[in-house]
């Protein structure tokens, strides 16, 4: 049985990461070396996991 596909992609580029949690490159860039933010090597593509976003955000509002 397969599962239907979400419409969310698992991961984006940089600079779709930056507007999705409204943050400049370098505040991303920033949170990624804090190891806040997990990220993908796709060839010389640096991608960033959208559910590592998710869990920033849910950090930072303090949710469990």
């Amino acid at each position: 049985m397969t599962t239907p596909l979400s419409s969310e992609p698992i991961c984006v580029r940089v600079n779709d990461a930056a507007r999705m949690i409204g943050v400049g490159r370098t505040k991303l860039y920033e949170l990624i070396a804090a190891g806040e933010i997990e990220t993908v090597k796709l060839g010389k593509a640096t991608c960033i996991t959208t559910a590592s976003l998710h869990d920033l955000v849910r950090r930072q509002r303090g949710a469990p």
